[in-house]
Formats: structure tokens, sequence, C-alpha cells
């Protein structure tokens, strides 16, 4: 049966939503990553006319620059947050980014983008963050990156996504508390999707879960700042983002879940248009409401029930955290 109910793992519920496939290419080969990578890129005029169709249209909102790896393409990525800083009418440009091309230049410059929110993809300690994503030849090592972990856990908009794939469940406690000793603050958390779950993970991933929620719990009690990103969070798929969404080739699709190899055959039923002749938003949102059925249809069984397992775990996570989270409201309003 398809899964209708919202997840934890999406897009922001309720605020309308602009997702830029700003590329395909990505030089990282992490071993969980669905997408297919390809050469394609969005160009920074296309980049440029799906913001104002996005805020003339459908009356703005927030901004994901997805992948592949955006900051492949910077040039296009600063095209947005120049044109995001014009309009009133959009709220938020998240980058999410693997981190590789991040430098001084890059933090200072997201420092200075007052819409930025900068969503960073972190496996834990260099080790295990290296062995999970290899690099293409021409790839910058991850040691560059992990230089930059102290100032980038300092920065007031990093939110670190911690993926949790099926092998590693048992580790994600203690990959969340080894990110959280660097002083980062805001997570997000991703349970491996598109893949198969046994029973002993699921339960590893239990486990992994609670003792992340105790640590939440703790920290709120005490006034002290943590934020879960997926408490605010709700979706119609796992992982994949709903909404208006732009592909490097300047189609217009109700969400990105064609970028994954498993699905990649859904894309004719995913595309709604393209900038050249964009759709209405009833008709996208009309679109967007068949996306589960087509999802569970296109999945092998195993995966399927898999991905609706780890994202059960997810959403028991944070429903049994809100309570939490309303009650020590004041003390860590209090505590800073």
């Amino acid at each position: 049966m398809a899964r209708t109910a919202p997840t934890a793992s999406g897009s922001d519920g309720g605020a309308p939503r602009l997702v830029l496939t700003v590329t395909r290419a990505c030089d990282a080969r992490c071993a969980y990553c669905p997408t297919v990578k390809s050469a394609e890129r969005l160009s920074t005029d296309d980049a440029v006319r799906a913001l104002r169709l996005f805020s003339g249209r459908w009356g703005g909102g927030d901004v994901k620059l997805f992948g592949g790896e955006p900051l492949l393409e910077p040039e296009v990525v600063r095209a947005v947050f120049t044109e995001a800083r014009s309009d009133p009418r959009i709220r938020r440009v998240q980058l999410s980014t693997n981190g590789l091309h991040l430098d001084d230049r890059w933090l200072d410059e997201l420092a200075a983008e007052p819409k930025a929110v900068l969503q960073l993809s972190l496996d834990g300690p260099l080790e295990v963050h290296t062995r999970q994503r290899p690099l293409t030849a021409e790839a910058p090592p991850w040691d560059r990156l992990f230089a930059l972990l102290p100032r980038l856990a300092q920065a007031p908009r990093t939110v670190v996504t911690l993926t949790i794939p099926p092998a590693g469940a048992a580790a994600a406690a203690d990959r969340f508390e080894h990110l959280r000793s660097h002083g980062f603050r805001r997570f997000n958390l991703l349970p491996g999707y598109l893949l198969a779950w046994d029973a002993d993970q699921l339960a590893s991933l239990r486990r992994s879960f609670d003792r992340i929620g105790a640590a939440f719990a703790e920290a709120w009690e005490a006034g002290r700042h943590l934020v879960l990103r997926n408490l605010f969070v709700r979706a119609p798929l796992p992982f994949f983002d709903t909404g208006l969404v732009v592909d490097a080739d300047g189609t217009i699709h109700a969400g990105n879940l064609a970028l994954a190899a498993q699905v990649r055959g859904l894309r004719a039923h995913t595309q709604a248009g393209s900038l050249d002749d964009p759709p209405d938003p009833a008709v996208l949102a009309a679109r967007a409401r068949r996306l589960p059925a087509l999802l569970e249809r296109a999945l092998p069984e195993a995966v399927w029930q898999g991905t609706l397992a780890a994202d059960a775990e997810l959403g028991r996570l944070c429903r049994t955290l809100l309570p939490a989270w309303a009650r020590t409201r004041p003390a860590r309003t209090a505590g800073g």
C-alpha cells in the first residue's frame, strides 16, 4: 500500500519550495547515494528564470540547490543568491553540498548572504566518511573539508545531514556524538532510502535513534541549543523533494525522484513542463499527488518496504521528541 502520510525526510511542510538540480555531476561516489551521475548542468540564465517563475507564479518561498554537487557550478550558485537577495518573496536558499569545494572564500560569501542555509552532508569521523565516500580522480581530498570543521561548526546557519546506511545503523549514535563534539548544533538525520533493511539493521537503527533522542532531550532540559531539523519537515515522499523541481536540462517536474537510478523510468511521469512551457501550479500539484504510488510500483518490494520501515523509525523519533521540544522551549530560550 502506498505511503500517503508525511515523512520527516523531505521538504518543509506548508512552505512553497523550488528545487534546482544545479548539476547531475558529482565528484564523490557515496556508497548509498541513489542519484544517477551525468554531465548535465543548469545554465545561469535558466537558474534565474526559474527563481523568477517561482516568485511570479508560485509566490516565492524557499529554494533548494541540489544535485549532483551544486558547487561544481559556482557561478550558478552565486547567481541564485544574487537574485534571491533582491527578491523579498524568496525566503531562504538552502545549499545542499558534500563540502568538497568549500573553502574560506566560500564561507565568507555564505556568511554574507542573509538568506543562505548551508546543508552539509557528513558521515562522522574522517576515516568513516572517507570509507563511505570514494572520490573521482580529479576531486580534492576530504582532508580539506575536515580542516574547515571548526569554522563550519561556528557558522550560524550550518545544518549537518547525517546519512545512516543500513550497515552503519549500529554506529549512528556514536557518529552523531562525534559530530556534536566538533561543535555542530543543527542536525538533519537521513536513514538510507531506496535500500533494503533487514530486521537486525532496523533494530540497530531504533537503538541509535533512542540514544540520539535522549541526547536531544537532555540538552533541551539543560537549556542548551541543539536543533533537529526533522521535527519541522514534512513531505509526501521519503528522501525526495516535491514542489517546483527544475532539472539540470530546464525541464520541470513534480518531484526529483527520477534522479535515482532505480526509478529513472519515472521521468516521463514526473515531468509537467519546462522553463519554456511552465505548468500551472494546480497541474504540478496534481502530478505530485501521484508520485507515492508511482514510486511504490517502481521499486522492488524489499527496497520499498525497507524504505518505509527506516522512515517509520525516523517518524517515531520525531513523535517521541516533540513533547520534550515543546516543554523545554522556555529553558532553551533562557539558556541561549
